[in-house]
């Protein structure tokens, strides 16, 4: 199953597992925690970023790989666009077809708006089908919304927006309700009572969930509902620009079919943008756990007609993301696996960590672990990582478990020879979530006249980091909130504002003040892994649409 060079240490933790199932590991006291954070954290390396030089962030510091596509020129070529005369008008445009961009058109249209729902794949393709360890909601007797709302914060390390977290938690419990009535099929107890688990930094076990795919079970509710209800959508279609009226409302988009490369313009008395997250710009050059659409499209958007960024200078790196085999690296190993009793093991066959602190915590403890310490296991091609201990979960719970619990993760690593009820897995941390983005109000408007956002492109909700199961809720709880405001402002418009780009003038002006080279443009929209001799312009879009990406 593994290279005889790692088997050695696979010994030692085998040899420690008895004594460890009895160990009381206890949870780091607050200065350890800030000393781990700033001494190991990716967050935390000064030469990783830079200040924006231009836009309403400017002065702030981001990830290089962020700057470079917030301080790009447009793509778009506004040559031979009819923009007094749309393909298309509606009242709500939704960018984006994940679990946020669909709970947003879903309620749009229930509001009484005439929607129409784009995105770059499929409806359906986006980090909410890749979401496995759950939901959380604070719906049981000893659990409270006030309980969740100190967790998150807590988790946030107290820098959250607390309209944004009190929204979070307050709506909890009706998603779930919302949710099970549409059919979603949660794990329950034998006599219907829901079966909840902890996460990492979690007082209460609030987490719900559908075995270890309770992402994908959640958009496959969404999607038949979407289809239900008939929803207008236009897939393979990317978004190059939003269009500004002359006050600098959002009145629209313009389009790119990705197979045909045709632009075309879409008016809209409001937009809703629902894009998701960065993990394809891969921050330092960490692996990532996210779709291939995630190349911070929505940011770009935002960020170019004015809409203010919130807490652009974290990331969150999962902490387990595989680190063996090579052909599966970076894909997410879910916190579950840890909620139901894996431990993490260094070489020597000691664990190192309490394994449900937060992820910021528990990823920083692995980069020392395995830095610092040098106590990771290296791989033949010359990686290194810790050990899951995944079989002890079969020693707790029974033989048969982690198949009845985790069948999504022990087909992941069975396809490669790697039986997880048998042997550890190994595990590196990856990058997993964007904690920053635009900035909302509770409603999720972005305080760009017309223009709304839900879902990973939001920042402020949870701070500086993310507790698990959280972000699967507030891609509903936004979605939903912004696909009522934004049919309700629709509402009561008489008329769609009048079409334009000319918030590219000011931003282009910036630009060139600022000395940005011409040859940086953004948005990505796909990212590029073909080597550099291989590299040529994709069919449906100019050579500078699709970025090479550094790994």
């Amino acid at each position: 199953m593994y290279p005889e060079e790692m088997n050695e240490s696979i010994r030692r933790l085998e040899a420690t597992r008895k004594e460890r199932m009895k160990q009381e590991f206890p949870m780091r006291t607050a200065e350890q925690k800030k000393e781990l954070l700033e001494g190991f954290h990716p967050d935390y390396i000064e030469a990783s970023m830079r200040a924006l030089a231009v836009g309403p962030n400017k002065g702030d510091r981001t990830p290089h790989e962020l700057a470079n596509v917030l301080e790009a020129w447009p793509v778009l070529e506004p040559g031979g666009l009819d923009l007094a005369n749309p393909e298309s008008d509606v009242d709500v445009l939704v960018i984006g077809g994940g679990g946020a961009g669909v709970s947003a058109a879903l309620m749009a249209q229930e509001t009484g708006a005439d929607v129409l729902l784009v995105t770059k794949l499929r409806v359906g393709d986006a980090n909410t089908v890749m979401a496995q360890g759950g939901i959380q909601a604070a719906d049981k007797a000893n659990d409270s919304p006030e309980r969740h709302y100190l967790d998150v914060l807590g988790g946030g390390h107290f820098k959250n927006r607390p309209e944004l977290a009190r929204a979070l938690v307050a709506d909890a419990p009706g998603i779930i309700d919302w949710l099970e009535k549409l059919g979603v099929m949660f794990d329950k107890e034998p006599d219907g009572t829901m079966i909840t688990i902890h996460g990492g930094g979690t007082s209460r076990k609030r987490m719900h969930a559908a075995r270890d795919y309770t992402g994908a079970e959640i958009m496959r509710v969404l999607r038949d509902e979407f289809q239900n209800r008939d929803v207008p959508r236009t897939e393979f279609a990317a978004v190059t620009e939003l269009l500004t009226d002359a006050k600098g409302a959002v009145s629209g988009a313009v389009l790119v079919n990705l197979e045909t490369g045709r632009k075309c313009v879409v008016r809209a008395k409001a937009v809703i943008l629902a894009t998701g997250g960065c993990g394809r710009l891969h921050m330092q050059g960490f692996p990532c756990t996210n779709h291939y659409g995630a190349t911070a499209d929505g940011l770009v958007l935002a960020y170019r007609v004015g809409a203010k960024l919130a807490f652009i200078d974290t990331i969150q790196y999962h902490p387990t993301g595989v680190a063996y085999p090579e052909q599966i690296l970076g894909q997410l190993i879910t916190e579950k696996v840890r909620g139901i009793g894996a431990q993490l093991v260094n070489s020597e066959g000691n664990r190192f960590i309490y394994e449900l602190e937060s992820r910021d915590i528990t990823a920083s403890a692995i980069i020392r672990e395995c830095k610092a310490e040098a106590r990771g296991i290296e791989t033949v091609t010359g990686g290194v990582g810790v050990w899951l201990d995944s079989p002890l979960i079969e020693v707790l719970k029974g033989k048969g478990s982690i198949k009845a619990t985790l069948p999504a993760m022990y087909h992941q690593f069975e396809r490669y020879g790697i039986e997880m009820d048998k042997v550890p897995v190994l595990t590196y941390p990856t990058q997993h979530y964007q904690n920053g983005g635009v900035l909302v109000d509770d409603t999720g408007h972005t305080g760009v006249r017309n223009l709304f956002a839900a879902g990973e492109v939001v920042g402020g909700i949870h701070g500086r980091n993310r507790l698990m199961g959280n972000s699967l809720l507030d891609i509903l709880v936004f979605g939903r909130r912004a696909g009522k405001a934004a049919a309700e402002a629709a509402k009561a418009m008489e008329k769609a504002p009048d079409t334009g780009l000319r918030h590219m003038d000011a931003f282009k002006a910036e630009l060139n003040k600022a000395g940005i080279p011409e040859d940086r443009k953004s948005p990505m929209l796909l990212p590029d892994y073909r080597r550099p001799e291989m590299r040529r312009p994709y069919p449906f879009l100019a050579d500078e649409c699709v970025q090479p990406v550094a790994r």
